[in-house]
């Protein structure tokens, strides 16, 4: 052992004589010590100093990627619940220092816990403190690690997730996707469908119930005909129309790629050319820009070739026409 680990041991065992440890303990305690004292020396053991706190002394990042005004006792149902029967959060939220006297804290990571152990306090359970880590970091860690946290989280929209990215490839990556993707090890695709859904014009947002509504596939689904000009004022309208009715996310989807399609012309009726009306002739039908032509075989030559000179006729003087 290094005279440096020495010291440190005869420092930390100071005053731990046998007449304060029983002597078949004394070398458990001392092996047991000097382990972890090694183990923090090595980095192998990484101590973290926790607090309970009023949760009224934290307020959320203005940057957190969750809508706090969305959380709510149903939402939060599970977590409530399973705080309640604990007696204490088991988890602890991550924050950072502030510098202010009133909210000393910044939660980084743990806004649901925050308002779980806010509602309880205010519910019958005071005694319930906000369970936090403190740590140093800098915005751009933040941000990473609320991304690591809730990239998987079912209860965080895509739109919220969306937003939050929109606004780190500027504040945090000068615009670089490609450097903001290998930071967060993600693929550029996956992040571009993302800042996809976060530039939706507005209209089509409030088309939406909730943002929670609103998925990254809804974005792709919708981009082509956002990108022509003729289709979206049409879609720009029905989202107007479709704000505040509260509509599924399925109607509203379907209501706005309807008004991007051409109608449906109706077909145009069948027209018949034969010699006279006792011969079954030659039925033409158009469908767009194909027409179809349909005889029976039983007719003659001399029928058919007759009903072919009334079609070109016919079709010769509707091309001139056009």
């Amino acid at each position: 052992m290094s005279k440096k680990h020495s010291a440190v041991f005869d420092d930390v065992l100071s005053g731990l004589g046998d007449e304060a440890v029983p002597r078949d303990r004394a070398g458990a305690r001392f092996l047991q010590r000097s382990n972890r004292v090694a183990e923090r020396l090595s980095g192998e053991l990484e101590e973290k100093v926790l607090r309970r706190i009023d949760p009224a002394r934290a307020r959320l990042w203005a940057r957190h990627n969750r809508d706090y005004d969305l959380l709510t006792q149903d939402t939060c149902r599970e977590l409530i619940d399973g705080i309640r029967s604990q007696g204490r959060q088991e988890f602890p939220a991550i924050v950072r220092e502030t510098g202010e006297v009133d909210t000393p804290y910044e939660v980084i990571c743990g806004a649901r816990r925050h308002f779980a152990v806010s509602w309880l306090r205010a519910n019958g359970h005071p005694d319930i403190g906000y369970l936090i880590e403190v740590r140093d970091l800098t915005d751009e860690a933040a941000f990473r690690l609320a991304d690591i946290e809730n990239r998987d989280r079912e209860d965080i929209s895509d739109y919220e997730r969306a937003v939050d990215y929109l606004d780190a490839v500027d504040r945090y990556y000068n615009g670089e996707q490609k450097a903001m993707a290998a930071r967060l090890e993600m693929s550029p695709a996956y992040l571009s469908r993302f800042l996809q859904l976060a530039r939706l014009p507005q209209e089509i947002v409030a088309a939406f119930a909730s943002i929670r509504d609103l998925r990254e596939a809804h974005a792709r689904a919708l981009k082509p005909a956002l990108g022509r000009p003729e289709t979206q004022a049409a879609m720009l309208a029905e989202a107007r129309a479709l704000a505040g009715q509260g509509a599924p996310a399925a109607e509203v989807m379907k209501r706005l790629l309807a008004v991007t399609k051409p109608p449906r012309t109706a077909a145009a009726k069948p027209r018949v050319f034969r010699r006279n009306a006792s011969e079954s002739g030659v039925k033409c039908t158009r469908k767009g820009r194909k027409t179809t032509l349909e005889f029976s075989d039983s007719m003659s030559r001399s029928a058919l070739e007759a009903a072919f000179v009334q079609f070109l006729d016919a079709h010769e003087a509707e091309r001139s026409k056009g």
